[in-house]
């Protein structure tokens, strides 16, 4: 309970600070007030949420709010015209005018929207109002949603969508400014509004330098230097800025320097994970299981380790029994009342009532498998097996088999030969009569290989108490268009040392008997591999840390009325906080990752090998198919691509949903980019662009793949990822 504690502490001393500057300020507003009651008007109306009175500290702030309400403070706005200058070429700025009805007004007990009425004094030469300025005059923050103007001369309804967190004005170095839904690019905006377009950008990127607050909206960039702390013991390299380990940049939140090693930042406490820094617009709307997942987990294994080593057996962190894996699906875990009373007061309020059961008794219910709802037993065979590789979580590493027997791309002066020991003679009976060659021309081989991934690790994993094995799975594809698997390789490194290459045994299905048991066994090590792979490389490192270097670089460089900003955005959502979330609780050293999967505190540092691999232009999903050999171009197929396995429907539904997506894109940029020239001109687009590759993913700055960005398909290919489809996939 010391973290929440300390948090109401805090937002107590924070509230302080806000009412003097709040009362300091009433004064002048109380004149503003009373001239702004002369002259002509016109109505607005404005949405906003308040933040729920039934927590303390947000009742409190309330109170307070009222109070300087009462002084004659409060939320003014001024608009600024698009259409007039002021004497130093800015856009003109009205006078303040106030929101109406506050006191009388009382917020939801539930976090929902208030609307209120606003006045703005008006002249006849002001023009077209592209923008205002907002400064809360109030003790705690609020989130607007929307501006609207009624009839404003000339011009009818001007709208302002703003969806953003508004803190009082004491934290501010400038007033908050939105701009009207005009989409614009930076050669096109008109003069009067140029400077404010600029200043809110130079606004967002800070200066490098202090550590973040809650309130900043500022977006910069970091290495990943905080997974571990050495004040504690913990030990695992910076990834970013080096060439041993490259990786895409993070949010920096500027957080001081470990003592005992100041190349890496300290760490957050469990109890304050909520707390890590991004821009608060990046940060959830509200708390949700799935999203916070991670967070009970986290909690969980550290909080109530003993009751469940006393509640269930001697080995907690295994399943002893398939039993154990069903009745993750029959009703979650029974918690005794201690543990659970132990995890409750760890856990902060918000993520305590959103995530665990009223009751107290069970939590940790996992949603039936659709492929064992009817047969427990479903999962075992043969045909689920190679379906997964298609069809499951992870179904962006099966290629076509294009060289017989499967070769390695590691370098022997390093770890030998690593050349399969697969033979012809071991396959040929499973091939419906037809010889290797002549079934990889047929386009009937495929391979799940996970050999190369993990060979120059698997010394170190193994070390570990993690026992795993680099693995090569070789499938063929039948006339019904189902695979079936015919071998499995198992590899270990050499013993006496890399460079003698691997050591490596074969495995063939049966069903029954010993035999039956030991190539399930060896389908279970193929999975294990399987799933890591997809946890930490599929989905953590290819869809969100190779993002977030975009996401940064689209709120420094592209303004929000760039059509670009609007294009992006929208798929960024919630996407920084997830990623700062994950490096407390998922990705830091001894976290859910190293955990449960087969890297254990290895898993980062082979993120950081594969991202070595990683090219911008293989995430548009025709190009991931093609280099995997799984479609060939063919102008008479639908999207241009023929599927030499029909039944993959990762890659049919992608496909479809990419498609829309690049049309979509398509019209979208050609509505503002005329021709080639524009792209170019577009100093905005250009500086987005550089910065992304520079800073985002400096590790790779030099890699001659990235598009160049000087024609509109090279804007429009770059826009259209492969994110949608990894999403699809991940829901099967």
């Amino acid at each position: 309970m010391f973290g929440i504690g300390k948090n109401i502490v805090e937002g107590a001393l924070n509230t302080t600070g806000d009412l003097a500057g709040s009362v300091i300020n009433a004064g002048g507003n109380i004149i503003d007030r009373l001239t702004h009651l002369r002259g002509k008007k016109i109505k607005g109306k404005l949405i906003l949420m308040r933040s729920n009175v039934l927590d303390f500290t947000e009742f409190h702030s309330s109170l307070l709010d009222n109070f300087t309400e009462l002084l004659g403070g409060g939320v003014s706005l001024q608009l600024i015209s698009a259409t007039h200058n002021s004497n130093d070429s800015r856009g003109k700025v009205g006078s303040k005018a106030f929101l109406e009805r506050w006191l009388t007004s009382l917020p939801p007990l539930f976090t929902g929207e208030s609307v209120f009425q606003i006045n703005f004094n008006w002249e006849d030469d002001f023009g077209f109002p592209g923008a205002f300025y907002i400064r809360n005059g109030h003790t705690s923050e609020f989130f607007l949603k929307s501006l609207t103007l009624e009839d404003v001369p000339g011009y009818g309804k001007v709208h302002f969508d703003c969806n953003s967190w508004v803190y009082p004005s004491g934290r501010y170095k400038k007033d908050r400014i939105f701009f009207a839904n005009h989409t614009c690019l930076p050669n096109d905006t008109p003069a009067p509004l140029r400077k404010y377009r600029e200043e809110e950008l130079w606004n967002l990127r800070g200066d490098g330098t202090g550590e973040r607050k809650e309130w900043d909206r500022i977006y910069d960039y970091d290495v990943y230097n905080d997974l571990a702390d050495p004040d504690d013991g913990d030990h695992r390299p910076i990834l970013g800025g080096s060439q041993e380990y490259p990786y895409p940049r993070r949010g920096r939140t500027g957080r001081p320097r470990a003592r005992k090693d100041h190349n890496y930042e300290s760490r957050l406490s469990q109890v304050m994970s909520l707390d890590i820094y991004v821009p608060k617009d990046e940060n959830f709307g509200h708390l949700k299981m799935s999203d916070f997942l991670g967070h009970t987990l986290k909690a969980v294994s550290i909080s109530i380790k003993p009751g469940l080593q006393s509640v269930f057996d001697v080995t907690p962190t295994e399943f002893d029994n398939f039993k154990e894996v069903d009745d993750l699906f029959q009703g979650g875990f029974p918690v005794p009342f201690n543990a659970f009373k132990t995890l409750t007061e760890d856990l902060t309020p918000p993520l305590f009532k959103a995530l665990l059961r009223n009751d107290g008794e069970k939590f940790l219910k996992f949603p039936t498998p659709q492929v064992v709802k009817d047969n427990k037993s479903a999962w075992s065979t043969d045909e689920e097996f190679a379906r997964e590789m298609l069809a499951g979580v992870n179904p962006l590493v099966i290629r076509r088999l294009e060289v017989f027997p499967p070769i390695s791309k590691l370098d022997p002066k390093i770890y030998g030969s690593q050349r399969s020991t697969i033979t012809e003679e071991h396959i040929k009976n499973d091939l419906n009569g037809l010889a290797v060659d002549e079934a990889i021309k047929q386009n009937k081989l495929y391979i799940l290989d996970h050999h190369d991934a993990l060979m120059p690790y698997l010394r170190r994993i193994n070390a570990t108490s993690t026992k795993t094995y680099a693995t090569r799975t070789l499938l063929f594809l039948n006339d019904d268009g189902t695979l079936k698997p015919l071998v499995i390789e198992l590899s270990l490194p050499h013993p006496q040392g890399d460079e003698l290459g691997a050591i490596s045994k074969l495995y063939f299905p049966a069903e029954k008997g010993v035999e039956g048991s030991i190539w399930l066994l060896a389908k279970a090590y193929v999975g294990v591999n399987d799933v890591g792979y997809h946890q930490l490389i599929s989905h953590w490192l290819h869809t969100h840390a190779v993002l977030e270097p975009f996401i940064i670089a689209t709120h420094r460089q592209l303004s929000v009325i760039h059509p670009i900003h609007k294009l992006l955005v929208p798929h960024y959502k919630d996407t920084m906080f997830i990623n700062a979330s994950a490096r407390q609780v998922l990705i830091n050293a001894n976290g859910l990752i190293e955990s449960t999967h087969f890297p254990s505190k290895y898993a980062m540092e082979l993120s950081s090998y594969i991202y070595k691999e990683w090219t911008f232009p293989d995430q548009a999903l025709p190009n991931n198919l093609i280099k995997r050999g799984i479609a060939v171009e063919d102008s008479n197929s639908p999207h241009g691509l023929r599927l030499l396995i029909n039944d993959y429907p990762f890659a049919v539904d992608g496909l479809e949903i990419w498609s829309a997506i690049k049309s979509w894109v398509t019209d979208y940029c050609s509505l503002y980019y005329k021709d080639d020239k524009a792209i170019q001109n577009d100093f905005e687009l250009q500086s987005w662009w550089t910065e992304l590759r520079e800073k985002g993913h400096a590790d790779k700055k030099h890699e001659p793949w990235w598009p160049k960005m000087q024609t509109l398909s090279e804007l429009i290919e770059s826009c259209t990822t492969s994110y949608g489809s990894l999403q699809l996939s991940m829901q099967r």
